[in-house]
């Protein structure tokens, strides 16, 4: 079988070329990194829960008019997806006060906000994905204003479908993160949702107990990462209630 030629690898993701021109395969890792891959872990099935839940995600928001870079699940751990010019912003949606905002602002974690806030942080590791503003943004020429414009609708789309959806299985969905593509189609440009949405990329805290959900579970030692994200599939009916992650396949030399 070829060797399949890499296009680029990230800290929980590897994309790989696709088969056909314009598609890429996305590939979930089960490594887990915190703190600017400061603190780092292997989880046995991370990978295949959080391709599983973007799928479930994204076939959902395509389903409502929100368009995504997902097309289909290839297997257990890989997705095909559309390649797509990635702006170079973090988008984020917070509904409750957590994480750096509320250190940032001095306001208690789990504080509900007076409406939905959107962030912008600028995508660079090394630097530490600083806050930017519209201003940086545009004055740097990352995005133009009818981008920020189409940016902040997409976002808050995927914000009422995602807190919608949780709120129906008892999870409070705190805040998120999403990364906006520039798409192609001839001389017509369309921005659609990129890279994932996951329990990686969301705060989700159970609404009875505040139990986390997500990756704060290792970023703060609360318990068994795997654990937390079967908890959010099975809620979510993506996987069956009885079901273990599936690690990771072993290579025989």
């Amino acid at each position: 079988m070829a060797r399949r030629k890499k296009i680029y690898e990230g800290k929980a993701k590897i994309l790989y070329e696709g088969p056909e021109p314009g598609t890429l395969v996305q590939y979930f890792k089960d490594d887990a990194t915190a703190f600017n891959a400061e603190k780092r872990d292997v989880i046995d099935g991370k990978g295949v829960l959080n391709n599983r839940l973007s799928e479930f995600f994204m076939v959902g928001l395509n389903s409502i008019g929100v368009p995504t870079h997902f097309l289909k699940r290839l297997n257990m751990r890989e997705q095909l997806v559309r390649q797509c010019e990635i702006i170079p912003l973090e988008v984020i949606v917070r509904n409750f006060a957590a994480g750096t905002m509320a250190k940032r602002l001095g306001i208690e974690e789990g504080t509900p906000l007076p409406r939905p806030i959107v962030e912008y942080c600028y995508k660079d590791d090394k630097l530490g994905d600083p806050l930017v503003t519209e201003e940086h943004i545009a004055a740097f020429g990352w995005a133009s204003q009818q981008d920020m414009d189409d940016i902040l609708s997409l976002a808050l789309r995927v914000n009422d479908f995602m807190s919608g959806l949780m709120y129906g299985v008892g999870i409070k969905l705190v805040d998120f993160k999403i990364e906006i593509g520039r798409f192609y189609d001839g001389d017509f440009q369309r921005l659609i949702v990129a890279d994932e949405i996951s329990p990686d990329s969301c705060r989700l805290w159970d609404i009875e107990t505040g139990r986390k959900l997500d990756k704060d579970v290792f970023r703060r030692d609360l318990g068994n990462l795997a654990d937390a994200y079967t908890e959010v599939a099975r809620r979510l009916g993506v996987m069956p209630q009885n079901a273990t992650p599936m690690e990771k396949p072993k290579l025989i030399n």
